[in-house]
């Protein structure tokens, strides 16, 4: 019961039920992500995009950031792109969780690098 109440008054945990029921009835689904994220488009080409787990705009890889923004570009088509080695898998942003990156961790960073001018 708690979780369909949650699924009727917030959209932060996936989405309402406005949401579905846009969905089920407009929504033509487009695609998927390595991440489970789903794409839709209706027939006035509204975009949307259905979270997999926690809602978070920065978890749209860079393959569909341009299809959702109408943004037009050589992979507007082709969204599963050959990834080279180098290549690392996207990371939606970690800023305020245990594994954002802290320059000189290891180090005291909170040392004055100066002197101040009063005593």
């Amino acid at each position: 019961m708690l979780t369909f109440l949650k699924k009727i008054f917030t959209w932060w945990n996936r989405e309402t039920i406005g949401t579905r029921i846009k969905t089920i009835l407009q929504g033509k689904l487009i695609g998927k992500d390595d991440q489970g994220n789903k794409y839709y488009e209706n027939k006035k080409g509204n975009r949307w995009v259905i979270y997999a787990n926690e809602i978070e705009a920065s978890k749209i890889p860079v393959e569909w950031y341009s299809w959702m923004h109408h943004m037009p570009n050589k992979i507007e088509k082709k969204h599963n792109l050959e990834k080279y080695d180098w290549q690392k898998p996207h990371q939606p942003n970690l800023t305020g969780t245990d594994k954002a990156y802290y320059p000189n961790k290891n180090e005291d960073a909170v040392k004055k690098k100066y002197k101040s001018w009063k005593n």
